[in-house]
């Protein structure tokens, strides 16, 4: 790109989704894992939800997200456990092996974006790091989403 030329925010923010979902799309599929199931273990990372917490934290709807978490379930990635403060609804979390595998696809994936940061100077990674969080920290708060929650309270 030319000196003082730049993209519209949309039309950068777009393209940069498109590099980075390629980048999260190939690291996925190294580990065996389509994009919603890389997102259902990013998800279950730092937090413990319900079912009905994971339908709307990934943007899903109930029946879908049983069927995913059966399927993760079935690999030996996630395990459903009883809440102990409503007994109606079941939690969600990793098992050893899909924190495991969770840890190693996000170290990949973390090299790709820190590789392809490299060409900014340190000053705009941070920069960058600030305003990508307050943005997307806003936007969760908007739907009434944590998205650095505490440490996990036993539910």
């Amino acid at each position: 790109m030319a000196s003082g030329q730049q993209l519209s925010p949309a039309d950068g923010l777009a393209q940069l989704s498109f590099v980075v979902q390629g980048m999260l799309e190939h690291r996925a599929a190294e580990h065996g894992l389509s994009i919603i199931q890389a997102r259902l273990l990013g998800v279950l990372r730092d937090r413990t939800p319900t079912m009905n917490d994971l339908a709307r934290l990934l943007g899903l709807d109930k029946s879908s997200v049983t069927g995913l978490v059966d399927r993760a379930e079935r690999r030996g990635l996630v395990m459903r456990v009883p809440s102990t403060t409503d007994r109606r609804a079941t939690l969600v979390s990793l098992t050893d092996d899909g924190r495991a595998l969770v840890s190693q696809a996000a170290a990949c994936f973390e090299a790709d974006v820190l590789t392809m940061l490299e060409r900014l100077p340190a000053r705009d990674r941070g920069a960058l790091s600030r305003l990508v969080s307050r943005l997307l920290a806003a936007h969760a708060a908007a739907q009434g989403i944590d998205l650095f929650p505490a440490a996990d309270v036993a539910n």
